[in-house]
């Protein structure tokens, strides 16, 4: 009997780091996650200890293979948050913690970074009209190197989190251009748009496809499997959810919310992100800032588990509608200015109602970044995934499927991202000859959920939603001279 042979995937996400064994088919074998927090040490500001994702990788890697024969491990794949920046010296060694794409620190710099690029100029660098926000390298680079230009001086390396594991995987400095949002096309990286802050382009990594192998693992409890550059997480999931043929979307809820689809053709919408293409297929994506962030908000102030919101929010009655933008909000509205809030409420509303609506509303951000991505795409989508940790919950999906008002189809492995970074370190070490053959033969689906009859009604406050940052923009940003008076 042959012994088993397993791909491994590793997503460094935003709360923890899992780490996953799949057999060859995407059989799920074995797992393990480890958390570890984001500290908060201002209003607005999120940051991380890069070494916490160092530490749950080796520990994911010890739980995982431990119940597997030596040598199992073929191939491995490292995917992570993006916009996330660690600085690091030449050793590798990081010189303040890294800040997370939650972070809203950088807003006043990304505006004048931003200002500098008119409209016409946007288009022709980056393929329409985009906005750089504050989870741009640019602005995040420039601020460190006003605030810690002595740091900034000894800095060597920027680099996004899973670039950061690699490079002490296996000794080798890489990333992506789909992990290189705003900075990185299909010839490299844009010199306009790494040309912002002096001393920046030397600073990052060389580039490479997510594919490509970048050497082989150093750590000896992976032998010596071949390690590949591997992408972005909501990149990943597209893979791991199978987006690789037009037509098909997906939505990835997880601390944030990411929704994608594919498509042969490119409309320009500023309120996503278009990818590069791939084989003449076009990926639209956009990701919101809070989804499982929300919730868990929701849950500390009302003092309840996650589980005990969601079973309060299995007997909410609609009618409350929330906003789920509690630091800023990204896709479709790049608004760092914007907050959440509930609207709607009565004497009547109990916690019950206002958990279903924190459901709900990170489902309308989500439908409201899918009416931009089908527009992207220049057809609606056919099909529509759904997975992530939100997949867990049978109300959670259901509730997408009500508002999106199509069927939605929960995966077999929720954990979509890291089967796709397993995916991409199975073609690097030449398993599968390309990810979309790959996708297509690992990606399957759990159940599909069709809306409920009677979703209909849950139009109004759909629309409710999406009228809401207009009617309320003006407070938003009377709210921001506030708090930038009160910082």
């Amino acid at each position: 009997m042959h012994a088993p042979e397993v791909m491994l995937g590793i997503d460094v996400g935003t709360t923890a780091v899992k780490v996953a064994a799949f057999g060859l088919d995407g059989t799920p074998v074995a797992a393990h996650t480890a958390g570890y927090p984001i500290a908060r040490p201002r209003p607005g500001w999120a940051e991380q200890d890069p070494l916490d994702w160092w530490r749950g990788c080796e520990a994911g890697i010890h739980a995982v293979l431990a119940g597997l024969p030596a040598g199992a491990v073929r191939s491995v794949g490292v995917v992570s948050q993006v916009n996330t920046h660690v600085f690091a010296d030449e050793q590798l060694r990081p010189l303040a913690p890294a800040i997370i794409w939650q972070d809203q620190r950088c807003a006043e710099i990304a505006r004048e970074l931003d200002a500098r690029f008119t409209p016409a100029e946007k288009t022709r660098i980056w393929g329409g009209p985009i906005v750089l926000d504050a989870s741009f390298v640019g602005a995040r680079a420039e601020w460190f190197a006003r605030a810690e230009p002595a740091k900034w001086a000894r800095t060597r390396w920027v680099l996004s989190p899973k670039d950061f594991v690699i490079a002490k995987l296996t000794g080798r400095l890489a990333t992506d251009q789909l992990s290189g949002v705003r900075v990185a096309g299909s010839a490299g990286y844009l010199p306009e748009a790494v040309g912002v802050v002096d001393g920046l382009a030397e600073k990052l990594p060389e580039i490479l496809e997510p594919e490509a192998p970048v050497g082989r693992a150093t750590h000896p409890a992976l032998g010596a499997a071949e390690v590949a550059v591997a992408t972005m997480d909501a990149f990943s999931a597209v893979f791991g959810s199978r987006t690789t043929e037009a037509g098909r979307g997906m939505v990835l809820c997880g601390t944030s919310l990411v929704v994608a689809g594919a498509s042969h053709e490119s409309v320009p919408v500023g309120e996503v992100v278009t990818f590069p293409p791939r084989n003449g297929l076009f990926v639209h994506a956009g990701p919101t800032q809070a989804a499982g962030d929300a919730l868990r908000w929701w849950g500390e102030v009302a003092g309840l588990s996650i589980e005990e919101v969601l079973a309060a929010a299995a007997t909410g009655t609609p009618g409350v509608v929330f906003t789920p933008h509690l630091m800023g909000e990204r896709a479709p509205l790049w608004d760092s200015d914007v907050r959440g809030s509930f609207f709607g409420l009565s004497s009547a509303t109990s916690t019950a109602d206002m958990s279903l609506a924190v459901l709900q509303g990170v489902a309308m951000s989500g439908r409201h970044v899918l009416d931009a991505v089908e527009r992207a795409c220049g057809n609606p989508l056919s099909s529509l995934t759904f997975s992530g940790g939100g997949a867990r919950s049978d109300l959670w999906t259901q509730i997408h499927a009500d508002v999106f008002q199509r069927p939605v189809e929960r995966l077999r492995v929720h954990d979509s991202a890291v089967l796709g970074a397993a995916l991409l370190g199975a073609v690097g070490a030449g398993i599968y000859p390309d990810i979309e053959t790959a996708a297509a033969e690992t990606v399957a689906v759990d159940r599909v959920f069709d809306p409920a009859p009677g979703a209909g009604r849950l139009a109004p406050l759909y629309e409710a939603y999406r009228g809401s940052h207009a009617a309320l923009r003006d407070l938003h940003g009377h709210l921001a001279e506030w708090r930038a008076a009160n910082a």
